[in-house]
C-alpha cells in the first residue's frame, strides 16, 4: 500500500516510511523475542539493548563528547521549561532568556516560577519575524545560563548559528526540538540542549536531553526526582519506566538517518526543499513569507495571503490534493508547511504546484 498524502504537520510529524514499515514488521515479535516492544520489561536484556543502541547511534550521529550525558526523559518541551531552571537555577541566582517566539516566551514565563529571569533580548516588537542578533543580547552580569530556542515552529524562525562559548557569560541552554538532527550540530557549544522527539526523531512521548557533566548536581531541593538530571543520569534514564516504544522508534529513526548519509546529507536535502518553497513564495502574487530572509526556518515555513478567508480556502484546496496539516498555529493563523527530514522532495513539489494552481483559479 502506498501513502497518497503528504503530511506537513508541525508535530507529531511525518516519519520515514521505512521506519514505519520496520516497526510494523516487528510490532508483535521483536527480533525473535516473542514479545512486542510495547509489552517487554524495561529491565530486561531486550529493552536494555534497544536503549543502548539508541544512545550509541545518537552519540555517533552528532559526535556527543564523553563528558556529556544523554537522557531519554518524558514530559516534552513544557516539561523542560520547568526542568531546566529546576536543575540549573540555584536559589537567588538569575537566568538569561532570549525570546524569539512563542516557545522561548513560554519557557521564560515558566522559569520565572523557580527563580529570577532576565530577558536578554526579544523580537516581540518585530512580531517574532526575526531572531535577535547575538550582538543585541544584553546578558546579566552573572547568569546561571543563557537560554534560547533555536527554531520557533509557530513563527517560522531559525537560529542558524549560535554565539561562541567564549562570548557568553554562562553555559548556553537550547531547546532544539524542531530542527534537531536536521543539520550538523556542535555539542560543545551547549551546556544543555533538549529536543522533543516528535519532529525529526520519532513519535511523541520521549524528550532527549544532552547535559554536560559539570552541570549536574545543581538541582533545586524542590526538583522532582524524575526530572533531576543527575538522578536520571545515574539511573541510565530508567529510574522509572521510560517511554519504551517511543525510544524504540527513535532508535529506528536514528539508524535510518545514518543509512541516509547522516546529518550533512540531511542538511543538503533540507536546504533543497526549503529553498524550493521559499522561491515559490517569492514569486507568488498572493502569498508572502513574513520572516526576515536570514532567519527563515528550513523546518517550518510560514506564509499567508493576509486574508484569513483566503488562507483557509488554500488549506482546504491543498487538503483535497492530499496535502495535509497546512493550517497555521492557532495563535497566529495563516499557513505553515513543516519540512522535516522525512518529508520527501515530492511533497514540496506538490505543494509548490498547489500554490501555483490556487493562484490561477
Amino acid at each position: 500500500m502506498t501513502k497518497t498524502a503528504f503530511n506537513f504537520s508541525a508535530g507529531p510529524a511525518v516519519l520515514p516510511r521505512e521506519v514505519l514499515l520496520q516497526a510494523q514488521a516487528e510490532l508483535v515479535d521483536w527480533r525473535g523475542s516473542g514479545m512486542s516492544v510495547m509489552e517487554m520489561s524495561h529491565r530486561g536484556p531486550e529493552f536494555e539493548q534497544i536503549l543502548a543502541e539508541a544512545e550509541a547511534d545518537l552519540r555517533a550521529l552528532i559526535d556527543v563528547p564523553a563528558r556529556y550525558k544523554v537522557l531519554f526523559l518524558q514530559g516534552g518541551g513544557y516539561g523542560q521549561f520547568a526542568g531546566v531552571p529546576l536543575n540549573l537555577l540555584r536559589p537567588g541566582a538569575t537566568a538569561d532568556y532570549v525570546v524569539s517566539g512563542g516557545w522561548s516566551q513560554a519557557a521564560a514565563k515558566e522559569a520565572a516560577r523557580y527563580g529570577n529571569v532576565h530577558i536578554a533580548a526579544s523580537s516581540e516588537a518585530q512580531k517574532f519575524t526575526e531572531v535577535p542578533s547575538a550582538q543585541s543580547w544584553q546578558c546579566s552580569a552573572t547568569p546561571e545560563y543563557v537560554y534560547v530556542c533555536t527554531n520557533e515552529t509557530v513563527f517560522g524562525t531559525e537560529m542558524h548559528t549560535v554565539p561562541a562559548v567564549a562570548s557568553l557569560p554562562a553555559p548556553l541552554v537550547a531547546d532544539v526540538s524542531s530542527h534537531f538532527l536536521s543539520r550538523p550540530i556542535a555539542i560543545e557549544n551547549y551546556g544543555v540542549l533538549y529536543a522533543g522527539a516528535q519532529k525529526n526523531v520519532g513519535p511523541a512521548g520521549v524528550t532527549i536531553v544532552i547535559v554536560r557533566e559539570d552541570l549536574l548536581d545543581r538541582a533545586q531541593p524542590s526538583c522532582p526526582t524524575v526530572m533531576n538530571y543527575s538522578v536520571m543520569a545515574k539511573n541510565s534514564s530508567m529510574l522509572n519506566t521510560p517511554p519504551c516504544f517511543a525510544i524504540y522508534m527513535v532508535g529506528l529513526t536514528l539508524k535510518h538517518l545514518i543509512a541516509q548519509g547522516g546529518l550533512a546529507a540531511a542538511e543538503r536535502r533540507n536546504i533543497e526543499k526549503s529553498s524550493m518553497l521559499y522561491a515559490a513564495l517569492a514569486a507568488s502574487k498572493r502569498f508572502r513569507a513574513p520572516v526576515r530572509e536570514a532567519d527563515r526556518s528550513r523546518m517550518n515555513v510560514v506564509f499567508s495571503s493576509g486574508s484569513a478567508e483566503t488562507d483557509a480556502a488554500f488549506v482546504a484546496f491543498a487538503e483535497q490534493r492530499g496535502l495535509k496539516q497546512l493550517k497555521g498555529h492557532r495563535s497566529v493563523g495563516g499557513i505553515r508547511a513543516s519540512l522535516y527530514n522525512a518529508m520527501p522532495l515530492a511533497g514540496v513539489e506538490a505543494l509548490v504546484q498547489a500554490i501555483a494552481e490556487f493562484e490561477r483559479t
